[in-house]
């Protein structure tokens, strides 16, 4: 009778059928994480693969389908589970592991932090809106020095969808005790530009803010590579000057 070939056996048998100096959870424990490749960081989440497929040739295919890593952790859960094999419980492990390492990449919440310009509003808020696969949008409510007083995720969803009512972001602001809003959405296509409904929106969130003495200081539109921001174009005293003539 012919024999299986190791490599057959290795893939009908998953990583158990490894070397032992091969695998990759055995590999970190003796190199530590930085060793692996981010195929194998990936399987140890998945603990253990499907039927004919090992965990670490689910990690390649997770991979092979959204690109990389950044894109995986950017990726919404019904995404996760179009991979064949992750349902349930490995997808929930997963996505898990990428919220948890996502959150330790943010500023500390306990840290008072500081948005009185766009530069440091537009870097805070491209730890969190850059390369999601869905728009975005988020309010950041400040006192009167620019400090940070609350973070808010609005709505999530296509472009019509993801657009939060005036009358919720106003509602967040009084809860919060707000002086100045900060608006910021993404752009999933990648482009940073402000599209006709994005200055109808924040003309229209101006004028709700105005008079109860809130004041709406940006409204800043993440790209892939590229920030807008409707306060250094102009557009945002453009929005104040119309404002006061009305």
């Amino acid at each position: 009778m012919k024999k299986m070939s190791s490599s057959k056996k290795a893939k009908s048998r998953g990583i158990v059928a490894w070397p032992e100096g091969e695998r990759p959870r055995e590999r970190l424990l003796r190199q530590g994480a930085q060793a692996l490749t981010d195929a194998e960081l990936v399987a140890i989440l998945l603990r253990v693969g499907v039927k004919d497929t090992s965990a670490v040739e689910m990690a390649r295919l997770i991979l092979k389908k959204f690109g990389s890593l950044r894109a995986v952790a950017g990726a919404p859960l019904s995404a996760l589970q179009e991979v064949k094999g992750l349902k349930g419980a490995k997808a929930a492990q997963l996505a898990a592991a990428m919220e948890v390492g996502r959150r330790i990449s943010l500023p500390d919440a306990r840290d008072r932090i500081s948005l009185k310009n766009t530069n440091a509003a537009a870097k805070y808020l491209q730890s969190r809106l850059q390369g999601l696969p869905e728009e975005h949008f988020r309010a950041l409510f400040l006192n009167r020095r620019g400090t940070l007083l609350e973070d808010a995720l609005l709505a999530v969803g296509s472009v019509d969808q993801a657009r939060p009512q005036i009358r919720l972001i106003v509602a967040r602001a009084l809860q919060a005790n707000a002086s100045m809003v900060i608006m910021a959405h993404n752009h999933p296509s990648g482009a940073a530009d402000a599209s006709e409904s994005d200055r109808f929106f924040t003309e229209d969130l101006y004028a709700a803010l105005k008079p109860i003495g809130l004041k709406l200081l940006d409204h800043i539109v993440i790209g892939e590579s590229s920030v807008f921001s409707f306060a250094d174009s102009g557009m945002m005293d453009e929005i104040t000057l119309a404002g006061t003539t009305d």
